[in-house]
């Protein structure tokens, strides 16, 4: 028989690491966090949003297959719920009448009680949900064992439609907000601020469940949270990790109030940016099934820091990176690569591509008779290194970790089918001075889930040597480029700020090389589209966000 609350409520936030499509394996999670829930004595248990299906789901929910399979979970959690414990409001793709919709449900007493329907539906950055669900009508409280509570679902709680005032309104006790809000840096400010404004203008608690991992591109990083309506902070989960974290509410005479919920701390800066690029490239590997993972390491910063993060996400004994030096490769690269790896104690080899570059370039002698070497050549040995790579990947199913950071990604510094190719790129969205401060960062610190050893991880010459390519005799980034923290300022005005070349000339840059960086970012665009996936970690990524034509006729004063 289902009890009846009185004064005291607890309520279990899960904050879990569910996967998209793998909807047995989340509904196992959810039967395994509805049991501890229950031994700590839990009255119901708080999910993330659309947590059966994995969010985002995408265009699997245009499946009716994979909506009937959703469904079938639910209804097979709901029965779990005859047994008198906890009950459970979880996240699911609902087919309605009017479409699908974007849905969470109240189980209790072995059935479902209630389902309620998100009403904005985000059609921004990384959101597109517009186009495969249909908006729900404005929701009323759902009456469970006594307490009125209302369930707005993730953007309803960001918009300006009113979906809170409306619930607080018409008698809602308490707000419980199932979430899924992608990383980037501030970005749990900044939802804390989107909850204290609700709590303000309705007057009520809010408890914001929200979940963890990665999903391809994107990175969840919990830190689930709840404030009171006095606009305390009543509990503050941890961040990049999964909790569930069981909450004591008291009903007062002013209402309901949390009594006790525990406040973890959350990472700054480096730290946050770096423990969301671990996470994101172990989930990335684990949920897609790799065993192991190859990157080319050449000495320089970005393959460091790929290589620390891959050992750190998934342990030494799976990663093996390569040296693949020629003739222009110096003897610091050999050494700094060679002490990387074993200051990572992971598996290093050397491949040398002096053979297959001087045969792909006498095969092509007779095309290229009478015209000077370059960037020709110079891509040839960037494609040898690709092809090496992607070989061994096919022999030992290794995935190959591609390198590149988003500097180069924005000018075109990268060459197709050679340093561009592999599966993920875990620094993807990192300008090259933010690899800089995070590989800094990892050389003092330990993530706390890290795999990898403590201590110094990559040798303190990579970091004080010019940034060089190595293609040619000489070769530094800065023949061709501006020194990368003016380059970084460019860029980011550019690209997550949207403004005008006058206005990035005014903050002290050269109008003639804005103009150059601005139409190198412009040109770049089709390498963009054949770059792998990476981490989101700035507000404005390479693909999830930031969606421009290849064919582009646009030059700011043109």
């Amino acid at each position: 028989m289902t009890k009846t609350m009185g004064q005291t409520f607890r309520i279990a936030v899960a904050q879990l690491n569910p996967t998209v499509g793998d909807v047995a394996g989340n509904l196992a999670l959810a039967r395994e966090a509805r049991r501890e829930a229950a031994w700590q004595d839990a009255d119901l248990v708080l999910f993330s949003e659309l947590f059966l299906s994995g969010y985002p789901p995408e265009d699997l929910v245009l499946k009716p297959a994979f909506l009937k399979t959703c469904r079938q979970a639910l209804d097979d959690l709901a029965a779990d719920t005859a047994d008198g414990g906890p009950g459970v409001v979880i996240g699911f793709p609902r087919q309605g009448e009017a479409g699908r919709h974007n849905s969470v449900a109240v189980l209790d007493d072995g059935k479902v009680i209630a389902v309620r329907d998100k009403v904005d539906l985000p059609n921004h950055g990384e959101f597109d949900e517009k186009r495969i669900f249909v908006a729900g009508p404005m929701p009323g409280p759902v009456s469970y064992r006594g307490v009125r509570i209302g369930l707005p679902i993730c953007e309803d709680i960001w918009g300006d439609l009113g979906v809170c005032e409306t619930l607080a309104e018409s008698g809602a006790e308490l707000l419980l907000s199932p979430n899924g809000s992608p990383y980037y840096r501030g970005k749990v400010d900044i939802r804390h601020q989107v909850v204290l404004r609700q709590v303000i203008e309705t007057g009520l608690p809010l408890v914001y469940a929200h979940q963890v991992g990665g999903q391809d591109e994107l990175v969840f990083d919990g830190a689930s949270f709840a404030f009171n309506a006095d606009r305390s902070l009543a509990f503050q989960a941890s961040q990049f990790e999964p909790a569930l974290t069981v909450l004591a509410w008291e009903r007062r005479g002013d209402g309901w109030h949390c009594s006790e919920g525990p406040v973890a701390r959350i990472p700054e800066n480096e730290e946050a940016d770096y423990r969301a690029c671990l996470l994101g490239l172990r989930d990335y590997v684990n949920k897609n099934g790799f065993r192991s993972v190859v990157l080319g390491l050449s000495g320089g910063i970005d393959s460091a820091l790929c290589a620390a993060l891959a050992v750190d996400a998934l342990g030494k004994d799976r990663v093996r990176t390569v040296m693949m030096p020629c003739r222009y490769t110096s003897d610091q690269s050999l050494q700094d690569a060679a002490e990387c790896a074993r200051l990572l104690d992971c598996r290093h080899d050397s491949v040398a591509i002096g053979e297959p570059v001087d045969g792909f370039a006498r095969s092509l002698a007779h095309l290229f008779a009478g015209t000077p070497p370059g960037v020709t050549e110079e891509n040839l040995q960037s494609r040898a290194r690709g092809a090496i790579l992607m070989a061994i990947s096919n022999r030992f199913g290794s995935m190959v970790v591609t390198t590149g950071n988003k500097s180069e990604i924005s000018v075109g510094y990268a060459t197709l089918y050679g340093d561009m190719n592999g599966g993920f790129n875990p620094i993807k969205d990192l300008y090259k001075m933010q690899v800089y401060a995070l590989a800094a960062w990892r050389n003092s610190h330990r993530p706390p889930t890290a795999l990898g050893p403590a201590g110094e991880v990559m040798p303190a010459s990579i970091f004080t040597k010019p940034p060089s390519a190595e293609l040619r005799p000489h070769q530094t980034d800065q023949d061709t480029l501006p020194p990368y923290a003016a380059l970084d300022d460019i860029l980011e005005c550019l690209i997550e700020k949207e403004m005008a070349t006058g206005e990035i000339v005014a903050r002290g840059h050269d109008g003639e090389t804005v103009h150059r960086v601005e139409n190198l970012v412009y040109a770049a665009e089709y390498k963009r589209r054949q770059a792998a996936p990476g981490v989101k970690i700035t507000a404005k990524s390479f693909g999830r966000d930031r969606r421009y034509p290849i064919t582009n006729g646009f030059r700011e004063g043109s």
